[in-house]
């Protein structure tokens, strides 16, 4: 009897016989998606691949999904990396896919537009997400490779612009099935460091294949998840990634870039140059109001001097006049007092007055006479108050003094 083998272990035969097989250990596939599906509890994938004349049943195990950066879609051109074998319980041929990537103008077209469409439905492009970038950063976190031009470009503008800012690299891969997590590692670790005041996220010019990986789905979210402002500027200006939208800003080139981040150390200093002029014509106008102010102030001042000058004299020149016309009352009066006195004296020596109380006068030839001298036989004149009388000496007697009247 001839021997035979059970179909587990023939299964298992193929199994090992195409896992000793080196060009189907690491392979890649480019065909069409089909028959996908996404398994509802495990995450695992599950599509065939197909030309013109074949097809082949693939899986992509959950592990492996999280490398992916777009949405497979029916009809989308992949290459698939991975490993073909025998699933033994099936004895099914398969394709077992550790990375994809669309493949073609039209695929990746596809992929773009599912994932701009999604993210865009979430609000992840809003301009009112947009923040605004320091106008003067301290420092400047960049996520690239730290041996890619890239690296080298925004150090010599950031260098030559504003040397004053610190740059704190984030070295990641920038292809490559480790790209994707080291990306987004490199962001969350300077999002997470207190020293950065804004992202940069960058790397050079390169096929539309090895720029793909900035249309991760996983690297947007990242982005949009940061607390700092974050800065797109990945290959040349003609490329566009998913980042580019969810960035806060989005630049062409890496250059231009580090020119967008920080000020021109040139165009600052005219600016403080027209600063200081302009300042110093602020200055020098105001001193001049200053002084023409001080100067009104000190002819006002002269001028109030003045006239409290006057004001004072007036007073004194007033008083002057209530003291002579004091003094000149008193004259007055002293005079009138005095007057009055004369007056007085003069009234009592008048002999008139005294002819008015009963006496009268004794003239001789025109000449008032003393009674001593006159003579027996003389012709004399009396005059009294209202009358005269011509009279003639018949004699002459001495009168004693103290004697009294006769």
């Amino acid at each position: 009897m001839a021997d035979f083998i059970n179909v587990t272990t023939l299964n298992r035969l193929a199994k090992n016989v195409l896992a000793q097989c080196e060009p189907l250990s690491n392979i890649v596939v480019c065909g069409e998606i089909s028959g996908f599906t996404r398994h509802y509890k495990s995450g695992h994938l599950y599509f065939n691949l197909k030309d013109e004349a074949s097809s082949v049943k693939s899986v992509m195990f959950r592990g492996q999904t999280r490398l992916l950066n777009f949405e497979p879609q029916n009809g989308m051109q992949v290459l698939a990396y991975g490993h073909a074998t025998i699933y033994e319980r099936d004895g099914a041929f398969q394709l077992y896919v550790d990375y994809m990537r669309p493949f073609g103008a039209g695929a990746a077209q596809m992929a773009f537009d599912a994932l701009y469409k999604k993210l865009e439905g979430e609000g992840l492009f809003a301009q009112e997400r947009k923040r605004p970038l320091p106008s003067m950063p301290h420092c400047i976190g960049v996520v690239t490779s730290k041996t890619g031009a890239a690296w080298q470009d925004v150090q010599n503008v950031i260098g030559r612009r504003w040397p004053l800012v610190r740059l704190l690299l984030a070295p990641v891969t920038v292809q490559g099935l480790e790209a994707e997590q080291s990306i987004i590692s490199g962001i969350r670790a300077l999002d997470r460091d207190e020293r950065p005041d804004v992202i940069l996220v960058t790397r050079g010019g390169g096929s539309k294949e090895d720029l793909w990986i900035f249309n991760s789905e996983r690297i947007a979210r990242a982005a949009a998840a940061c607390r700092k402002p974050v800065v797109s500027a990945v290959g040349h200006e003609i490329d566009t990634t998913i980042l580019d939208y969810v960035a806060d800003l989005r630049a062409p080139t890496p250059s231009a870039a580090a020119e967008l981040c920080v000020p021109d150390r040139a165009e600052f200093l005219q600016k403080i140059s027209v600063l200081q002029e302009n300042i110093q014509n602020n200055i020098q106008n105001r001193m001049q109001i200053c002084y023409n102010k001080f100067m009104m102030v000190g002819v006002r001042q002269s001028m109030l001097q003045v006239q409290q000058g006057l004001v004072r004299r007036r007073q004194a020149l007033g008083q002057a006049i209530q003291n002579m016309e004091g003094a000149q009352s008193q004259k007055v009066s002293q005079a009138e007092r005095s007057l009055q006195a004369a007056a007085a004296l003069a009234h009592s020596l008048n002999p008139y007055a005294v002819l008015a109380r009963g006496y009268a006068i004794a003239s001789r030839e025109g000449e008032v006479r003393a009674v001593e001298e006159l003579n027996p036989g003389d012709r004399i004149t009396l005059y009294g108050a209202r009358a005269e009388a011509d009279c003639t000496v018949r004699s002459v007697r001495k009168i004693m003094q103290g004697s009294g009247n006769p």
